[in-house]
């Protein structure tokens, strides 16, 4: 779709940043879905709104050498872009692989801010990252990896300024060594991090929230449609954190996961996957997903990923990466029976598989609505160390159930506010965008 007023503001946007594909693609999802909001309210035309949201407030890269296992000097890049902070300090994840660069990182800490919106806590936008691959390093690699990415860092971050957390490549074992080099460097213990150990500040639930969110939300999706998980096959794409705890939610609930991922293929289980195994694979022993035949033998391994969306179900939940699911995967999807489709993961849908989605009735959670579970309970870690108090998982498992619902909420009820009913795409980008541009007009131009 395009417009005067799309063409104008990609014109710019595109001007300023050329080479970056997944940048852009951001920006004009958001524009395509606020049209209707900036010619209902002049002021945010005439106070430029539009083209100060999409230029970050600080973009920072720097150098990171370290020395591996040989005694080898490597160097890394490293990023951090904080975008917004009109609603709150800055709130974005940290993303180890090598596939980061500047525009990857602009593009997650644009999403970020309107995530961050959706959830009604004080969390404005950013993100980060570096092309170091933690795959196949040592924990001691690790270690002096992120050591030295906080030796820079730590001079752009705070609790009250900018909280970052894990993202692809980022677990326990990173946000660990982050932290403890931020607690060195600076002689303060604070809630810099979030998803951090139980013993030192962490929040119960963080590791869960962001599958359970997704499918949190996707229950009111499905709810809408007069049905619920309950005997629906379920395909999750990757086999990380969101996935998994996506799965485990999805398998409560009495919905059967078929079918999972990582980077090298996937595999299918006809009896439902045996999460225990998927697991141990991944959280333990930081295997292959491929190694999920050695204790499932009946089930079936295929190499590459992209093949995941021809296995058949009512539910496809995108847990990956960006721009995974493209329109032919959304076709066959919808050939197969799918119904309802939420993305776990920042942007996986293509614009042509999310046309092909909406054209054919299938009701689809964009990413900043369906995955803000993580970002949520990471700002209820933060609360809890602010307070120096730690709530219990069902407290904060409960807060989370009702963020995820009112996120859902905001969603439908904007994109109805604008005729545009039943596009959580257009709802969750004009919510956002509401919130967070009625709070930049509010400090002036600044």
């Amino acid at each position: 779709m395009s417009s005067a007023f799309v063409d104008s503001v990609m014109s710019t946007v595109t001007s300023r940043n050329p080479a970056e594909p997944e940048f852009l693609q951001a920006v004009r999802e958001v524009a395509e879905s606020i049209e209707p909001v900036v010619a209902r309210r002049p002021e945010i035309s005439r106070l430029k709104i539009v083209e100060r949201i999409v230029e970050p407030e600080r973009q920072i890269m720097f150098r990171v050498p370290w020395v591996n296992d040989r005694g080898e000097i490597q160097v890394n890049r490293g990023f951090r872009v904080q975008f917004n902070s009109a609603i709150g300090p800055y709130k974005g994840g940290l993303r180890l692989h090598p596939s980061v660069n500047l525009g990857i990182i602009k593009f997650l800490g644009f999403e970020q801010t309107f995530k961050n919106a959706l959830t009604t806590t004080p969390i404005g936008g950013s993100k980060g990252g570096s092309d170091f691959d933690p795959k196949g390093k040592s924990d001691m690699e690790v270690m002096h990896f992120c050591q030295s990415f906080m030796n820079e860092l730590y001079r752009h971050i705070g609790p009250d300024t900018d909280v970052p957390a894990g993202d692809i490549g980022v677990g326990g074992r990173e946000i660990g060594f982050l932290f403890g080099q931020y607690k060195k460097i600076t002689n303060s213990f604070t809630g810099v991090l979030t998803g951090k150990g139980l013993s030192y500040g962490g929040s119960l639930a963080r590791t869960e929230a962001t599958g359970y969110g997704l499918v949190y939300f996707t229950t009111r999706m499905l709810a809408d449609r007069k049905t619920d998980w309950k005997g629906k096959r379920v395909v999750i794409s990757g086999s990380g954190n969101v996935a998994i705890y996506a799965a485990q939610k999805v398998a409560s609930l009495g919905g059967k996961v078929v079918a999972m991922s990582d980077s090298n293929g996937y595999i299918v289980d006809e009896e439902g996957i045996a999460l225990d195994v998927v697991k141990r694979i991944k959280e333990v022993e930081r295997g292959r997903i491929k190694e999920y035949l050695g204790a499932c033998p009946k089930a079936a391994y295929k190499d590459g990923c992209d093949g995941i969306w021809t296995v058949p179900c009512q539910v496809a939940l995108p847990c990956a990466t960006q721009n995974e699911l493209n329109g032919k995967s959304a076709a066959t999807l919808v050939k197969n029976g799918c119904i309802a489709a939420a993305e776990g993961a920042n942007m996986p849908t293509t614009p042509e598989g999310v046309k092909i989605f909406h054209d054919a009735g299938v009701s689809f959670g964009p990413a900043k609505a369906a995955n803000a579970g993580g970002v949520a309970t990471s700002a209820l870690e933060m609360s809890q160390n602010s307070m120096r108090q730690s709530w219990t998982f069902n407290e904060v498992d409960s807060k989370l159930h009702g963020i995820m619902d009112s996120i859902y909420d905001q969603c439908r009820d904007a994109s109805d506010s604008y005729g545009l009913k039943g596009n959580l795409v257009a709802g969750a980008n004009i919510a956002g965008f509401l919130r967070v541009s009625d709070a930049m007009i509010a400090h002036g131009v600044v």
